[in-house]
């Protein structure tokens, strides 16, 4: 027996076990890519069902939802005005690149916004969808600028904004 044979028969095992040169992925790379991708799935139906969109992707509502998904979550400069001073809804894709998955979580459990952030419906959500909210975004692409900063009663905003809630007709 030659010193060459050793070799080429590892040579052949690692061959063997190797996923094909053509691209191929092992079983275990392929299960973990359609778990990440149905989590990334959940998120998206999270936050369409949560009505993220509605406030954190400007323009949203009024078009009837025909904002394209790169578009998404970046923060409106539209502000909500009323006793609590004037809020505008954060940009989520920058928020969330700030924290870490776990960092996330814990903030969501423990949040407490001013109007009209429905923040006691997001404390609810459980870690698991969470944590699918959390991928989806941070896929989304290029973070943007922030939206701009809350204001404190009596400070009068720029426009656009909205008296929330409206003052009472007359």
């Amino acid at each position: 027996m030659t010193m060459s044979t050793p070799i080429a028969a590892l040579a052949a095992l690692a061959i063997a076990a190797a996923p094909a040169a053509h691209g191929a992925e092992p079983q275990a790379a392929k299960s973990t890519s359609k778990r990440a991708a149905k989590q990334i799935e959940r998120g998206r139906y999270l936050l369409t069902v949560g009505s993220c969109n509605d406030c954190h992707s400007d323009g949203f509502a009024p078009s009837d939802g025909k904002v394209p998904e790169k578009d998404w979550l970046l923060g409106s400069p539209l502000g909500f005005r009323g006793p609590w001073g004037t809020t505008y809804a954060t940009n989520l894709r920058l928020s969330l690149s700030r924290m870490s998955e776990d960092q996330w979580v814990k903030y969501a459990k423990a949040l407490k916004a001013r109007p009209p952030m429905p923040w006691f419906n997001l404390n609810l959500w459980n870690d698991s969808d969470l944590r699918s909210f959390y991928r989806y975004v941070r896929q989304l692409g290029p973070v943007g600028e922030p939206a701009p900063q809350a204001l404190p009663p009596g400070q009068e905003p720029k426009p656009p904004y909205i008296l929330w809630p409206a003052p009472p007709k007359s």
